[in-house]
């Protein structure tokens, strides 16, 4: 039991700032799903799941950490969003990929209808959130953690959807997440968020790269 308490409790001290192994696994393997996201593996949802569950007791604060670190209720509700989503998107990639001969997902752009209602929601569910977040108790400011958690959601069912646009909605979420996570003292967070930023971006690229490939191949068979 001291051996799992003293892992549960282990940090990494750089400079003048600890950081939890947790939070650094966790993101570790945030980013491995990423990867395995971007070339559209199955095995990512998994790994991705596990990371989610590090990484909602490091933002549960002062309920797993202690009184010293910073609650961030939007960060640690989308972790457990981002559980529920996986599991579906799980499951769609398995049966996509059982039914195209081993391809997970065909990634496909999002019809105009389904752009300006992503839009819609985002702007709406962060409003809604923000009073939310704030009576609970999250960080300041709220309508960021609102803005990140609902971006979140958005990016994770695109991923599922295969919807090419979803990395650039992680590009809106990156750009918000990164000076919150700093201000609250989750520094690991913040430096894989910069990474995620620019990571976003090659996705983005690489899928729709795969997209132009999957019409060039449809053409000739239709």
């Amino acid at each position: 039991m001291d051996v799992f308490d003293t892992l549960y409790h282990a940090t990494l001290t750089i400079g003048d700032q600890q950081m939890m192994w947790r939070e650094i696994i966790g993101n570790v393997f945030g980013l491995a799903s990423a990867l395995g996201g971007m070339r559209r593996k199955v095995w990512a949802w998994p790994i991705g799941i596990m990371g989610n569950a590090l990484l909602f007791t490091v933002f549960m604060g002062t309920l797993f950490n202690g009184a010293d670190h910073t609650a961030m209720l939007g960060q640690a509700g989308r972790q457990i969003m981002f559980i529920c989503v996986s599991i579906y998107g799980w499951y769609r990639w398995k049966q996509s990929r059982e039914e195209a001969d081993g391809t997970a997902i065909v990634p496909r752009w999002a019809s105009n209808g389904t752009r300006l209602g992503l839009i819609l929601v985002m702007a709406v569910g962060t409003l809604a959130l923000t009073p939310l977040f704030r009576a609970l108790g999250s960080y300041e400011p709220v309508w960021a953690d609102a803005w990140i958690f609902m971006g979140s959601l958005l990016a994770t069912y695109g991923m599922a959807k295969g919807w090419t646009e979803f990395w650039l909605i992680w590009v809106a979420v990156d750009i918000v997440g990164v000076p919150l996570l700093f201000s609250a003292g989750y520094y690991a967070t913040g430096f894989m968020y910069v990474f995620y930023g620019v990571f976003t971006l090659v996705g983005f690229f690489v899928w729709w790269r795969a997209q132009r490939r999957a019409a060039l191949v449809e053409e000739p068979a239709a």
